[in-house]
């Protein structure tokens, strides 16, 4: 039933544009492994092998310590609706932080969302569909907007006071070194 591919094909970035939400799992050699869901207009399909995804201020920041250490990244789509559909994205992937020279092209490709702190390029590796059958149906209905309302509330200041206090370390203990790679001392 699985399929793989070198790379993401014109079908399968369609997919991908339609879903609502995905899912992306990081782990170090020997940490626990994390698994986030992504919502939000917060990933590009840069090319057949590249992907881009916005990450905003949470509560923790996991996936920015894993790839410091294990740059290993994979990203998950399944379809709620329609035909059933898995599609799992493995690649390698790095964070692009606020004062990498790459920041500000990157960044113009998302609309502005307030708590932006990385921005994660993934280039793959690995391409593979599943049937999906067992994934139930659900019907989307909207967006929340309590994240972008909490980092809107908070302003630039509180933001790096919230970064400094929760996103510093993940839940191993592995520096995410948010402050400094966003210029922040």
């Amino acid at each position: 039933m699985a399929k793989h591919y070198a790379e993401l094909t014109d079908k399968l970035r369609f997919f991908i544009a339609e879903q609502k939400i995905f899912f992306v799992g990081t782990a170090t050699a020997d940490g626990r492994v994390n698994i986030s869901p992504k919502g939000m207009d917060s990933l590009r399909v840069l090319s057949p092998t590249r992907v881009i995804w916005l990450n905003v201020t949470g509560s923790g920041n996991e996936t920015a310590a894993h790839v410091q250490t294990q740059p290993r990244m994979t990203l998950m789509f399944c379809a709620f609706n329609g035909d059933p559909v898995i599609l799992r994205l493995y690649g390698e992937a790095r964070a692009v932080h606020h004062t990498d020279a790459a920041w500000p092209d990157l960044i113009a490709r998302f609309p502005p969302l307030p708590g932006a702190r990385q921005i994660f390029d993934v280039h793959l590796d690995l391409v593979q569909t599943s049937c999906g059958m067992a994934v139930p149906n659900f019907s989307y209905e909207s967006e929340r907007s309590l994240l972008n309302d909490w980092a809107t509330r908070k302003g630039p200041v509180e933001l790096q006071k919230y970064w400094a206090e929760k996103n510093q370390r993940s839940l191993d203990g592995l520096e995410t070194h948010i402050l400094t790679k966003n210029g922040i001392t």
